[in-house]
C-alpha cells in the first residue's frame, strides 16, 4: 500500500566513492538541510560527520524500509549507491510511495564508470546486477566476443563468477575486476577466467567481461536443443517447440501460463524471447516440477513461476495470462474452464498427439474456430547399411484467440 504524502519528505542521495566531492551542490544541500541521514555503515561512513542523526540501514535490507517509512513527515536524506534506480535500491523504496514523496538524485554509476574505464559503448554493453542472483542469469548472454559488465555482492564472488564461466566452457572469458570505482582506493587489473588468482579484491566491486570459449551460446530463435532440458521424456520436441512458439508469439511483458509443463521447455523459451516476458508453469508431477525449476535455473531464467497442482484447480489465484499454452492434461473440462476464465484476446495453444486428444481439438475449432494444424516429423536414420525416414507421432495443433 502507497504511503500518502503531499510534499517530498525524502530525498534519496546517489553517492560514489569520491565522497562528498563528487556530489551535486542539489545533493550537498540536500545533506545539510537534513534532519535525518540513513545509509547503509559503508556510504556514512563516506559522507563523513554531519549535523543530522545518523542511522544505519540495517541487513537485511528489506527490514529498513519500515524503519525508514516510520520517519515520513521529516526531513530525510537516504543514500545508496551511484544511480539509485540502476540496480540500486531507489525502486524498492519508492514503490511504497506515492510519486510526491521523494526527490532524487542520482550520481554516475558503477556501470557508467566501468565502461568509462574500459572504453566501452555502455548502450551496447549487458549491463547487470548479481548481488543476490545466481551467476546462471548470464547463460542466455554468454557467446563469444559479447560483453557484460556486472556488479557483485564483495570479492569472493569473482572467483566464484570465474569458476562458473569456466564450468560453460567460457574459461578463455577476458575479466577486468574494478574495485571502488571513481575513489581513492580504485584499482582495475585483468585476467582470464580460468587463470584468474586474485586473492585481495576489495569490495565495492565490478568486472567487465568479455565472454571468450568453445562453450554452447545459446541461439536467438525458439527451437532450442532438447539435450539442454533435463526430462523424462515429457517434452514438447525442438521443431515442435519452434513451431509452437511462434503461434504463442511472445510479446515483451505478456505472461504465459504453461499448463501440464513437463519440463518446462515452452515456459523457459518464452522467457527467453525477452527479459520482460513472464511465465507460470503449472506441473502435476513433483518429480517434473523440480526439474522445471532445474532447467529455468541452469538456463538464466530463475524468474519462472512454477506452480504444483493440476489444471484447472491450480489455476485459482493466478494472475491472468496473455497467451497459454497445453502441453499435457488436455480434457474438454480444462478447456470449458480457460473459456470461462480467460480473457477477450487471450491466445489459446494446444498440441494433440493421441486420436482422442485430436478428436477434442478438431470439436473445439469447429465450436469456436481459430487454426488446425497437422504437422508430421520425420528424421534420417539408419536402415541396415543405409539410412531411410523415422517418422514421429503427428503432432495436431490447435491456436485460437479467446
Amino acid at each position: 500500500m502507497a504511503t500518502m504524502a503531499t510534499d517530498p519528505w525524502l530525498t534519496i542521495v546517489g553517492i560514489g566513492e569520491d565522497g562528498p566531492n563528487g556530489l551535486s551542490s542539489a545533493s550537498r544541500d540536500a545533506l545539510r538541510s537534513a534532519e535525518i541521514v540513513i545509509g547503509s555503515a559503508r556510504h556514512l561512513a563516506v559522507v563523513g560527520p554531519t549535523d543530522a542523526e545518523c542511522i544505519t540501514w540495517p541487513v537485511p535490507f528489506a527490514d529498513g524500509i519500515e524503519k525508514l517509512l516510520a520517519l515520513r513527515g521529516r526531513p530525510v536524506v537516504m543514500l545508496a549507491s551511484g544511480d539509485p534506480f540502476w540496480f540500486g535500491a531507489g525502486s524498492v523504496v519508492t514503490q511504497h510511495l506515492n510519486a510526491g514523496a521523494w526527490v532524487a538524485l542520482p550520481a554516475p554509476s558503477v556501470f557508467s564508470l566501468a565502461a568509462a574505464r574500459l572504453g566501452w559503448p555502455i548502450e551496447s554493453t549487458l549491463c547487470i546486477g548479481l548481488h543476490a542472483a545466481p551467476f546462471t542469469r548470464l547463460r542466455p548472454h554468454l557467446a563469444n566476443h559479447a560483453r557484460a559488465i556486472v556488479l557483485l555482492r564483495n570479492g569472493d564472488a569473482v572467483s566464484e563468477l570465474a569458476q562458473y564461466l569456466v564450468s560453460q566452457g567460457f574459461g578463455a572469458s577476458v575479466v577486468h575486476v574494478l574495485e571502488a570505482l571513481g575513489g581513492p582506493r580504485e584499482r582495475v587489473r585483468q585476467s582470464t577466467a580460468a587463470e584468474i588468482d586474485f586473492s585481495d579484491i576489495a569490495h565495492p566491486v565490478a568486472v567487465g567481461l568479455v565472454f571468450e570459449g568453445d562453450g554452447f551460446a545459446l541461439p536467438g530463435v525458439s527451437g532450442l536443443p532438447d539435450t539442454l532440458f533435463e526430462h523424462d521424456g515429457q517434452i514438447t520436441k525442438r521443431q515442435v517447440r519452434a513451431l509452437t512458439m511462434s503461434s504463442l508469439a511472445p510479446v515483451a511483458g505478456e505472461h504465459l501460463w504453461d499448463i501440464g509443463a513437463g519440463s518446462g521447455s515452452i515456459g523457459i523459451e518464452w522467457l527467453l524471447a525477452h527479459p520482460a516476458c513472464q511465465a507460470t508453469a503449472i506441473e502435476a508431477d513433483p518429480d517434473r516440477e523440480k526439474r522445471i525449476r532445474g532447467n529455468a535455473e541452469r538456463l538464466g531464467v530463475d524468474r519462472l513461476k512454477v506452480v504444483e497442482g493440476r489444471a484447472p484447480e491450480a489455476l485459482v489465484g493466478l494472475e491472468k495470462p496473455d497467451a497459454v499454452f497445453i502441453g499435457g492434461g488436455l480434457s474438454n473440462e480444462l478447456l470449458e474452464a480457460l473459456w470461462e476464465r480467460l480473457e477477450l484476446g487471450c491466445r489459446v495453444v494446444a498440441n494433440a498427439v493421441t486420436l482422442e486428444s485430436e478428436a477434442l481439438l478438431i470439436a473445439w475449432h469447429a465450436g469456436v474456430g481459430g487454426s488446425l494444424t497437422k504437422v508430421n516429423l520425420a528424421e534420417a536414420m539408419p536402415l541396415g547399411s543405409k539410412r531411410g525416414w523415422q517418422s514421429a507421432y503427428p503432432v495436431v495443433q490447435w491456436s485460437v484467440v479467446r
